[in-house]
């Protein structure tokens, strides 16, 4: 990755308290003014940022491991999305493809075509978020082949619409007492090889899935598998080598239609353009969001276009979807994304962490396991001398590293999972410093 310029220096600097004074007075406003049921991970509210750096309202600076949840890959205020979000909105701001269509929202459908895995024809619709994208994959599927049943999986993580809770396998805080859920969905074991029975291989792993889908459905009732190639909220768990093969193998068969959700994993997030490819899988259908837009809401999937035109003329779309400023954010996102080879840049980000990641691991018997691909990284925190989860340290872990200015988000199903998300342009000296403080709070915490 060439060397890049920033408006604002690349430092962790304390300059107040955390939260300072600043964020608790806005944190009175919001329990005033905001649901209480919209949470956030940090008390601390955002002035400014830049690169792999947040600056709050209290004038502090902190190294930003989360990246917005993996959507500012290339950086939280990049100069080439700035750009050519202002150009477009100064000519015009919507008009609804559905009604007046514009280029922007082509050229996107053309590079998804271009990027996603799989020579074959493809056609692609835009959507604001991973959840809508989620849904209307499932929406295609199920029209397409006829079928009902979708498999989904242990784990998963999906989104927020009433289709997608019921895909995601997190009862708190996703779907606690918000049911009744969409009626067809089945769940299923995923490969979870730190918590799998020793010698458990990928592809029995999906042999057992298999069996089971014969068993409670019956392969030609199924619409579709949705499966995230490294599940997200869930853990960050990357399955057994041969599981994911075997299951789009097994899909290919039997006219299953194989969606890979890739809303976190995709855009050079995991060291390939996309998870699937690590290991040379084609999916059907591709769910993309997060990191497309260089932080602006934008969601699509690409798929088999037979499978996309299959759909009646008005059968997909959203008043806001593939908004014109929003493809033109994509557009330079993925622009800067090739020019600057931020598959590469996420690999570097593997082998500067990783290493560092293992080797507290093995100091510290509170870390069970050290994870993940490219950019997308964990620990998963668990009683010392076992596997019981502990959601408590892992909790602890992330407060001491936000007090010494490094962002962390956990996740898992347990709660006991931190990940580290970073943008993928962090330069290697702010790399090093937040390992730097991750390892000691884990070592004074743990």
């Amino acid at each position: 990755m060439t060397e890049l310029r920033y408006r604002l220096p690349q430092r962790r600097e304390l300059v107040s308290e955390v939260p300072g004074p600043r964020s608790r007075a806005l944190d009175v406003r919001r329990r005033a003014a905001v649901a209480a049921g919209v949470g956030s991970s940090v008390p601390v509210y955002a002035a400014d940022a830049d690169g792999a750096v947040v600056i709050d309202v209290d004038g502090n600076s902190f190294l930003d491991l989360g990246a917005g949840i993996a959507v500012t890959s290339v950086g939280a205020s990049n100069s080439a999305v700035a750009q050519a979000v202002s150009e477009q909105v100064a000519h015009f701001a919507h008009t609804c493809f559905m009604v007046t269509p514009y280029e922007g929202y082509v050229r996107v459908a053309e590079e998804l075509a271009a990027l996603t895995p799989g020579e074959h024809e493809k056609r692609s619709v835009l959507f604001n978020s991973g959840a809508e994208a989620v849904e209307n994959a499932v929406k295609v599927a199920r029209l397409a082949t006829g079928r009902a049943a979708v498999v989904a999986f242990d784990h998963a993580y999906h989104g927020r619409t009433n289709l997608t809770m019921a895909l995601t396998a997190k009862s708190m805080p996703y779907k606690a007492h918000f049911g009744p859920f969409a009626p067809e969905i089945y769940r299923m074991p995923m490969s979870y090889p730190f918590r799998d029975e020793p010698g458990l291989t990928g592809e029995r792993a999906a042999r057992r899935v298999v069996s089971r889908i014969d068993k409670q459905i019956g392969a030609d009732s199924v619409a579709a598998i949705v499966l995230e190639p490294i599940q997200g909220e869930g853990g960050f768990i990357v399955p057994a080598p041969g599981f994911l093969p075997a299951l789009a193998q097994w899909a290919r068969t039997n006219g299953v239609v194989f969606v890979a959700d890739e809303v976190q994993t995709g855009f050079a997030r995991t060291g390939r353009w996309f998870a699937s490819e690590h290991e040379d899988v084609v999916p059907d259908i591709v769910t993309m969001a997060k990191g497309i837009a260089g932080g602006l809401p934008l969601a699509a999937i690409t798929g088999r276009a037979d499978l996309l035109d299959a759909v009646h003329p008005g059968g997909l779309g959203g008043t806001y979807g593939g908004n014109p400023v929003a493809c033109a954010a994509a557009l330079a996102a993925i622009d800067f994304m090739r020019a600057h080879d931020l598959p590469a840049r996420a690999r570097r980000i593997e082998a500067i962490a990783l290493p560092r990641l293992r080797a507290l691991a093995a100091e510290c018997d509170a870390v069970g396991d050290v994870r993940g691909r490219g950019a997308m990284l964990a620990m998963e925190f668990v009683e010392p001398g076992g596997a019981e989860p502990d959601p408590e340290l892992t909790r602890a872990v992330a407060a001491k590293a936000l007090e010494q200015g490094v962002i962390l988000l956990t996740c898992g199903t347990y709660g006991n999972v931190i990940r580290l998300l970073p943008p993928l342009v962090i330069g290697d000296d702010l790399l090093g410093d937040a390992l730097d403080v991750l390892e000691a709070v884990v070592r004074a915490v743990a």
